[in-house]
């Protein structure tokens, strides 16, 4: 099956909703400002302006203007201070249910600060994957924008489409992954994806696989995957511009499904594992996106891949084991894997890329969908200025973020353990879980690491429903898109103050100053 293609475009073109579908989409303040002569391109000669204004009038979500082929949708008014004002979430689900097949349109009015969130909104709307065995007519949707307000009379420029461009393919590529299942999308058609991503941006990729996991240190990449059929693997695609000054790391948990191991999950708690990987994925998005928008600063994304499988090999509770970090973990629940190869990543930022900046993402805990909900992924940070600058790159983007405590000495013992420096799973589910797991991630970075961190826990907002959104893309490559070469990040980026570093190297020192 060919999937649909997606384009973006600064300024409306002529088009007849006989053959061309087209969906006009706004909020009603930026409707309500717009004359029928702004869009008759579009809608001539099948719809009148009496029509288009009793339509507009009519307040009505979704009004049909003519047939099935011309359709006008109001975002919703209503919108809190936790929540993207972009309305991307809404637009999403309207898109999807408009969408009519062939070539067709999406007028998006807005203005154009919510230009990313409602573009990346389209993006969730047409999934890459389709594993039905019925052909479809190809699909070939054009978004093009109608900008209001003192945006209206400056239409996108190319350089600014060409952001749209490179985030969609990054969110459609990152939800292209989560929804293709284990039997297909392993850890070796994960390698191929990074390969394919790499060869894109002239980056070849650093691979330790299998036993050599094991022979250089990587205590929990290599427990959490030895049992499978395919070997768990640490990626890394790094790409370094001459002028840069600082280093930024991603690391993403790439768990392509996860059965809980010998705790193993219920037969319906196991459903939708294949999602485990969604925070790799979204990373490999981002980066495709980041580079190819022309990033300022060194950056790495560091794939931890593994599936978590269950046979004579698998990794046992009460086993100890070895991180990359030094650190020793007894094992007392094997279904909480993700931190056990993520501990290895960030541990593998800090030694030997000596990153300025380290950046976690996981869909990490079932926990974090009951602290921060569906939309909202929880974050966890050694620094206010990240933390709000993340909120704010969360509400412009349409990844939503909302952040839990950081208090290391008060959740870090519910690690404790009588035999090894931790356990990998706490002692009191009732005390913050998600603050918990994400510190488990930083005590292998160190709590003295002199650098940013930042965990990202989007186990809910990875899917909607039975599909993958993509989270993550639009988030990171906004968090950071003051590092961007592209005036349209720039134009939305939060700021965010690299700081100075004091010294990257993790010293031996630091296994025993975080158990103190």
């Amino acid at each position: 099956m060919v999937a649909a293609t997606l384009k973006f475009e600064g300024t409306l073109t002529p088009s007849d909703p006989q053959k061309n579908s087209v969906l006009i989409i706004g909020q009603p303040r930026y409707l309500s400002k717009i004359k029928y002569s702004d869009v008759k391109v579009k809608l001539e000669p099948r719809v009148d302006e009496e029509t288009f204004k009793k339509a507009l009038d009519s307040n009505s979500e979704i009004c049909a203007l003519w047939l099935n082929n011309a359709t006008l949708a109001q975002l919703p008014v209503k919108c809190s201070r936790h929540n993207t004002p972009s309305r991307a979430h809404a637009l999403t689900k309207m898109v999807k249910s408009c969408l009519r097949g062939g070539d067709e349109f999406v007028v998006i009015v807005c203005e154009k600060k919510d230009v990313v969130a409602t573009g990346c909104a389209v993006a969730r709307a047409l999934p890459l994957y389709q594993g039905k065995s019925a052909s479809v007519s190809p699909q070939n949707v054009t978004v093009q924008f109608l900008l209001a307000n003192e945006d209206s009379q400056t239409p996108l420029s190319q350089s600014e489409l060409d952001c749209l461009t490179a985030q969609a393919h990054g969110i459609r590529l990152s939800a292209k992954i989560v929804d293709i299942p284990c039997n297909i999308m392993h850890t070796n058609t994960f390698l191929e994806e990074i390969n394919e991503v790499g060869k894109e941006l002239g980056i070849k990729p650093m691979v330790i696989a299998g036993e050599e996991l094991n022979e250089r240190g990587f205590g929990g990449i290599y427990n959490v995957g030895k049992a499978a059929v395919n070997a768990p693997a640490l990626a890394v695609l790094s790409y370094k511009p001459t002028t840069a000054t600082k280093t930024i790391a991603w690391v993403g948990k790439g768990i392509v499904f996860d059965t809980g191991g010998l705790c193993i999950k219920t037969k319906t708690g196991m459903c939708g594992m294949k999602r485990d990987c969604g925070g790799a994925a979204g990373i490999l998005g981002a980066f495709y996106a980041a580079v190819k928008l022309g990033f300022k600063e060194n950056l790495h994304a560091v794939f931890c891949l593994a599936e978590n499988a269950v046979g004579p090999t698998a990794c046992r509770p009460d086993d100890v084991f070895t991180m990359y970090s030094g650190l020793t973990v007894e094992i007392n629940n094997t279904d909480a894997e993700g931190r056990l190869v993520l501990g290895d990543g960030v541990a593998y930022a800090r030694k030997d890329l000596k990153a300025d900046i380290i950046v976690d993402m996981a869909t990490l805990t079932g926990a974090q969908g009951i602290a921060t909900g569906k939309y909202h992924a929880s974050i966890l940070t050694n620094n206010e200025d990240l933390e709000l600058a993340c909120i704010s790159a969360g509400r412009v983007s349409g990844d939503l973020v909302h952040p839990v405590p950081y208090s290391p000495e008060l959740h870090y013992s519910e690690f404790a353990s009588s035999v090894a420096d931790m356990k990998n799973s706490v002692a009191d589910r009732g005390n913050a879980q998600v603050s918990c797991a994400g510190l488990f991630i930083g005590s292998h970075l160190g709590f003295t690491y002199p650098g940013m961190w930042l965990h990202i826990d989007m186990a809910a907002p990875v899917h909607n429903g039975e599909r993958a959104t993509g989270y993550g893309v639009a988030l990171l490559t906004t968090l950071f898109g003051s590092q961007s070469q592209n005036p349209l990040l720039q134009y939305i980026a939060p700021s965010i103050a690299i700081q100075e570093v004091m010294d990257v190297d993790c010293e031996e020192s630091d296994a025993k100053k975080q158990k103190s």
